[in-house]
């Protein structure tokens, strides 16, 4: 019984140390710097006052400014009532793409100030949406003529 314990403890031992280099070599290999770039015409947009109800809509225009193919590894806004696209495939060094912004004010009159995270290969950058929500004026009642 204590044979098959010490081989045990022996083969659990060798297994856990190839995980632990397997983890290490994928790490290394997401750490290589990429000569992908990229570079945004802005950052940021200020959608100035939207009707409540509006879905605000901006397209984040956007180049690989490097050698290397560019990957948008992750995007995500900073909560549910933005929502973002960006392009799944990649974007060859010096062509442009749009990471599209929407912003849906239903239920959320004020001032909004929301943010989209992207991850790639070429850097990481934060885009900004901002604006003001107000009601929709109330339209007067028309008098009615009656002859």
């Amino acid at each position: 019984m204590k044979k098959v314990l010490f081989i045990a403890l022996i083969c659990s031992s060798i297994f856990t140390r190839d995980i632990q280099a397997q983890v290490i070599t994928e790490a290394a290999d997401t750490s290589r710097k990429s000569n992908a770039g990229i570079e945004f015409e802005t950052n940021e947009h200020n959608f100035g006052t939207v009707i409540e109800g509006q879905i605000a809509s901006y397209e984040f225009a956007f180049k690989n400014n490097g050698t290397e193919p560019l990957k948008l590894n992750h995007v995500k806004a900073s909560c549910g009532c933005t929502t973002p696209s960006w392009p799944r495939e990649e974007v060859g060094p010096g062509e442009t793409a749009v990471i599209k912004a929407e912003y849906n004010s239903a239920g959320r009159p004020g001032s909004f100030h929301k943010n989209i995270f992207v991850k790639s290969n070429g850097g990481d950058i934060t885009l900004t949406i901002k604006g003001n929500v107000v009601k929709e004026p109330e339209k007067p009642i028309s008098p009615i003529i009656i002859k």
